[in-house]
């Protein structure tokens, strides 16, 4: 779908927020707290931005982008665009959803991981929901939606911890994360050694996996593939499929006609997360958890390959 970029704006050091809107003044499409939508940027480039409005809206979309130094080209061409240009998005979609039956909420973010949080916190204010929020970033003048976060329904729920402060202000994991329960639901966006440090310190907690959910918004570069080929089986209809040297399963399965739905295209997203029945995955995501690599039952075929010669997939 098309989009306009109605306003464009700073809202921290480094940070610019999109507002888009369809170009005729028609609703745009529904979506739920933690959704995210893919932007088509130039040359090919898609990428893939958290919603950080509140949900209810219906009028528009907004977007929170980071000019990272080390760009692969998506946040650089996003902060070249400017107010009255069009864009092309997908819908929008949830792979981060806020649990149903939750009792409490604890939203953790760091840095720009806080957009799908300021979502999810809008959508559980409204609700009267029972929630806190904590908040990582450089400094105040790094950190997005403080003033957001200031209002009233939002000011007595939220903590924010800069690496400015002194060591005694800064955010402890395992104080915040000490008294898991049936009930309380983890939430955690950020940098992929702050969510690593957060499922580590949840998990040895004593936090049900179930009730941990994260949601990254990068890889980490991944290796290139194994020097030789694999074959893969789908268990549905026993039909094989061979893996080259340095291809992806999902390439070699599209090659057969065998349809995965993918997204990110990274490892990050879990769209294309397919059922393992037998074989060793050679894990190369940022998705799965080291427990839920260990049980090699699932894996993400838009990255990862296999370290047995064949591997039997749940398809």
């Amino acid at each position: 779908m098309k989009v306009k970029i109605v306003a464009r704006r700073e809202v921290a050091v480094g940070i610019a927020a999109f507002e888009l809107m369809d170009p005729r003044g028609a609703l745009m499409p529904a979506f739920s707290a933690g959704a995210h939508i893919d932007v088509h940027v130039s040359n090919g480039l898609v990428r893939q931005y958290s919603l950080c409005n509140d949900s209810r809206e219906r009028s528009r979309y907004m977007i929170c982008v980071l000019h990272d130094p080390e760009t692969r080209g998506g946040s650089r061409a996003m902060h070249e665009m400017r107010e009255g240009q069009t864009l092309e998005i997908s819908e929008p979609r949830n792979h981060f959803p806020l649990a149903s039956d939750s009792g409490h909420s604890v939203l953790l973010a760091g840095g720009i991981g806080v957009t799908p949080i300021v979502s999810m916190a809008f959508s559980l204010a409204s609700e009267g929901a029972s929630f806190e929020i904590h908040y990582c970033a450089r400094g105040p003048s790094h950190a997005a939606f403080l003033d957001r976060f200031a209002e009233p329904d939002l000011r007595d729920r939220t903590r924010l911890y800069f690496d400015t402060s002194p060591a005694c202000d800064r955010l402890r994991m395992q104080d915040v994360l000490a008294t898991p329960s049936t009930e309380k639901h983890l939430y955690v966006c950020g940098p992929k050694g702050f969510i690593d440090a957060a499922v580590t310190t949840a998990m040895e907690a004593g936090w049900k996996t179930t009730n941990v959910h994260r949601e990254h918004f990068s890889a980490d570069p991944m290796p290139s593939g194994e020097a030789g080929s694999f074959t893969v089986r789908l268990a549905k209809n026993q039909r094989t499929v061979n893996v080259g040297p340095n291809e992806r399963v999902i390439d070699a399965l599209g090659k057969a006609g065998v349809f995965v739905p993918v997204s990110c295209e990274e490892g990050v997203c879990g769209t294309c997360l397919t059922g393992v029945l037998a074989g060793e995955p050679d894990h190369r995501d940022s998705y799965l958890t080291k427990r839920e690599r260990t049980k090699n039952d699932r894996f993400l075929p838009c990255c990862s390959r296999s370290k047995t010669p064949l591997l039997v997939l749940d398809l």
